[in-house]
């Protein structure tokens, strides 16, 4: 058997006494250290029959210009940074409360009255031509959506949607050109020396062809790392700002018209054509949702003013699993008050049984400009990939 013995005394120095012996060994109850004792210059080891007492003191001061200072590693802690489960809090709730592909009704522009199906053929052209297109052809596209998001989202929506768009696809972007041809393969040359062979040196161009754009240490910036890092950069950018775009200025209805006008020609060979056009249109509708829903619970728990440094780390766990509950249960009561009210209004499961009824949109001027500006386009994509 084993005792400890632990004395905290008065004085700032911590005190304390450990007992060690074989079995089966008696221990007899030992003095406990005064303050007075502490002051007088001790062994670090003291025995006592068959008894060993080991005796530790330690202190601690302030560098507040009285005293020692702290030893080097007391500066390495960090105090107070770090990402707290309240800023994390905030910043869903910061995240969640611009509309990311919603609808937004106002300030009107020329892209809410457009034809819902000239939109789905820009987005079906915004998705191929960064992939075969020059690089500069791909840098003009994201200068163009960016232009474009500026002049018909509110300040405050296209802010926050291209700083978003933009990190990302800059982090896609160095990853990928420093990834993929980034660490020069180590080989030796196979070509015998001039000495050797007898002919002359061959002179080296001085403006000639450069495979490596540029190092940094170890890793280099090929033209094959460039090729793949903008297009997968720009067709990133393309896709989640033209969706965004197209979101932002079409009704739900609209998109669902406008696939459901195109998706008609395969219902000869079996496509659930009205499954899927009902289906789209139950997703933009319950999107809305889902973000309210991790806003609303984000902002009430910060609105409480909870004392995280209070809390350990599975009440602050918990406190994070309840939240994520909350969220997935107040989802599926919307999805039941969903269904409930369809089956009120006769809906049983055959979207054949049933007909949609879409206000088909007319088509003005402005649309058959926006497809001939679609077309210019395409030819411009493809003379620049074989000319450049």
């Amino acid at each position: 058997m084993t005792s400890h013995l632990l004395n905290l005394s008065s004085s700032p120095f911590l005190s304390a006494t450990l007992f060690y012996s074989r079995p089966p060994l008696h221990f007899s109850p030992l003095p406990l250290l005064s303050s007075s004792s502490l002051n007088k210059p001790t062994r670090p080891f003291k025995r006592t029959g068959r008894s060993i007492t080991l005796l530790i003191s330690c202190s601690a001061t302030r560098s507040s210009g009285e005293g020692r200072s702290p030893s080097n590693w007391a500066s390495w802690i960090p105090l107070g940074g770090g990402f707290s489960p309240e800023k994390i809090l905030r910043l869903i709730s910061g995240a969640t409360s611009s509309p990311i592909c919603q609808f937004i009704d106002a300030p009107r522009t020329f892209l809410h009255s457009l034809d819902p199906r000239v939109k789905l053929v820009w987005l079906l052209g915004l998705v191929l031509i960064p992939a075969r297109s020059h690089v500069y052809m791909r840098l003009g596209l994201v200068l163009y959506l960016s232009l474009l998001s500026i002049l018909v989202l509110p300040s405050d929506v296209w802010k926050d949607q291209l700083g978003r768009v933009a990190l990302l696809s800059g982090i896609l972007f160095i990853m990928l050109g420093f990834g993929s041809d980034g660490v020069a393969a180590v080989a030796q040359t196979r070509t015998p020396p001039a000495s050797l062979t007898g002919l002359p040196h061959l002179p080296s161009s001085i403006e000639g062809y450069s495979y490596s754009i540029f190092k940094l240490g170890p890793l280099q910036f090929t033209r094959k790392g460039l090729s793949v890092a903008t297009t997968s950069a720009c067709l990133t950018f393309t896709i989640f700002q033209s969706a965004s775009l197209c979101l932002a200025t079409t009704p739900p209805e609209q998109l669902a018209f406008a696939l459901w006008w195109f998706m008609t020609p395969l219902r000869n060979v079996g496509v659930p054509v009205s499954e899927i056009t009902l289906t789209l249109l139950l997703s933009l509708r319950f999107i809305s949702l889902v973000f309210d829903e991790v806003r609303d619970g984000a902002v009430a728990i910060v609105a409480r003013r909870i004392n995280w440094t209070r809390l350990t780390s599975l009440e602050t766990l918990d406190i994070f699993v309840s939240y994520i509950r909350r969220i997935f249960n107040n989802i599926f009561n919307h999805s039941e008050q969903i269904s409930q009210a369809m089956i009120v209004r006769g809906f049983n499961g055959e979207c054949d049984n049933h007909k949609f009824y879409f206000q088909e949109p007319s088509v003005g001027v402005k649309d058959f400009v926006s497809l001939l500006c679609f077309f210019a386009l395409l030819a411009a994509a493809a003379i620049s990939d074989r000319l450049m």
